[in-house]
C-alpha cells in the first residue's frame, strides 16, 4: 500500500473510521507513516495527535480501542478508509460516533420500514392502520400471516410469473418485520444470530 504523506506538507493524512460491521462512519482522525505502522503491528489504531504534536492510540485512557479490521487507500493514496471493531463509545465525549449519532447497522429502506411498524405498534390502540389491526389482533394472528405469505410465496416459486414472486416475497419480509417486532426483536438481532454462525 502506497501512501503519499507530502502532498498536505504536513506529512499527514485524514483517516476515516468505519465500523466494519455496522458500517457507520465513526471518526476522522490523522496519520503519519508512523502512526499507520504502529496501528498494523499492534492491531489498536493510532493517530497523529495535531494539537498536542504526539501519536496517540485511541483508547489509550479510556480503554476504547478501535480495533484494526483493515486499512485501504483512496485513489489519490492520500486518504485512509479505515475499519475497526470499535470496543466502548468512540468519541470522548462519550457517544458512538463523534457526529453523536447511535452505531446502529442500518439496512437502508428496510430500517424505515422497521421504524414505521414500530410506530404502529407503539399507537395501534389508535391507528386505523392494516399494520396496527394485526398488532390488535396479537400474536396467533400476526404468526398465522406470516405462515400464510410464506405458503403462498413458495407456491409462487414453482412458476415462472417472476412479478408475482416477488410481490409475495415481499408480503412475507414485511409480515416477519412486524412478527420480530411482535416478539421485540428486530432484523438486526436476526442477522446477529447470523453473524454468530458464520
Amino acid at each position: 500500500m502506497k501512501i503519499d504523506f507530502t502532498k498536505n506538507g504536513d506529512g499527514l493524512v485524514p483517516a476515516i473510521i468505519q465500523d466494519a460491521r455496522t458500517k457507520n462512519i465513526l471518526m476522522l482522525g490523522y496519520m503519519n507513516q508512523e502512526a499507520v505502522e504502529i496501528t498494523q503491528k499492534t492491531q489498536k489504531v493510532t493517530f497523529f495527535s495535531r494539537s498536542k504534536q504526539r501519536l496517540w492510540t485511541k483508547g489509550e485512557k479510556s480503554g476504547n480501542f478501535l480495533h484494526l479490521v483493515d486499512i485501504k487507500n483512496d485513489c489519490d493514496n492520500d486518504s485512509l478508509l479505515i475499519t475497526v471493531r470499535p470496543e466502548g463509545p468512540t468519541c470522548h465525549t462519550g457517544t458512538d460516533t463523534c457526529w453523536g449519532e447511535v452505531n446502529s447497522q442500518e439496512f437502508g429502506f428496510l430500517s424505515t420500514l422497521e421504524s414505521i411498524i414500530a410506530s404502529r405498534k407503539e399507537n395501534s390502540e389508535n391507528e386505523k392502520s392494516y399494520v396496527a389491526s394485526l398488532f390488535r389482533k396479537g400474536i396467533n394472528k400476526i404468526a398465522q400471516k406470516v405462515g400464510e405469505e410464506a405458503v403462498e410465496t413458495v407456491i409462487e416459486a414453482k412458476d415462472n410469473d417472476d412479478s408475482l414472486f416477488l410481490n409475495e416475497s415481499a408480503d412475507l419480509l414485511f409480515h416477519y418485520l412486524i412478527l420480530l417486532k411482535a416478539k421485540g426483536f428486530s432484523l438486526e438481532d436476526v442477522v446477529k444470530v447470523l453473524e454468530s454462525r458464520h
